[in-house]
């Protein structure tokens, strides 16, 4: 895509005329191709990918999340012949409306404790796997930005015009 500058001390303000969406496609005005738009999606990709993994891990934001449990070494040794898959729990948990009226369910809610777990496979956490979840993901809603972009917006359309629609777009994602 083109980018259209203005001269003058104004340029950065400068706006590109007002067009009728349907008036440009009458003259036939040229749409920009998704496939030539494959370098901006991989580039935004990476650029999100990098900046949200320096935000993730510089602040040291997440450190506090999930402050070690009491009596750690005694939890897992309570745990562990148990044999619980992988998954979410919540305990305790009732079958139905009638079970969570009754009087035996009420007093195991008092007693406690009331939890919600995840247990997850158990070795070291591999990250790799989500990470690539991550950037697929990064790059399904560049492509569909520019999806959006390219059937909006006529090739040579202003930089600030492109950047709105497809920032807007890619924040939905």
């Amino acid at each position: 895509m083109a980018l259209k500058f203005a001269r003058g001390a104004h340029a950065a303000l400068a706006r590109p005329p007002a067009s009728n969406h349907n008036n440009r496609r009458s003259q036939g005005v040229s749409m920009v191709s998704l496939l030539s738009l494959w370098l901006p999606i991989l580039v935004s990709a990476v650029i999100v990918f990098l900046a949200s993994s320096v935000i993730h891990m510089a602040p040291l934001w997440h450190k506090n999340d999930f402050p070690k449990a009491p009596r750690e070494a005694e939890l897992l040794a309570a745990l562990r012949p148990l044999a619980i898959p992988p998954g979410d729990y919540f305990i305790p948990r009732a079958s139905g409306m009638q079970e969570m009226r009754s009087p035996e369910f009420k007093e195991k809610m008092k007693q406690g404790p009331v939890a919600v777990i995840t247990v997850m496979p158990n070795g070291p956490i591999a990250m790799n796997r989500s990470l690539a979840q991550w950037f697929v993901f990064l790059i399904l809603v560049g492509v569909f930005a520019a999806y959006i972009a390219s059937r909006t917006l006529p090739a040579g359309t202003y930089y600030m015009r492109v950047f709105q629609i497809v920032s807007r777009v890619g924040s939905t994602g």
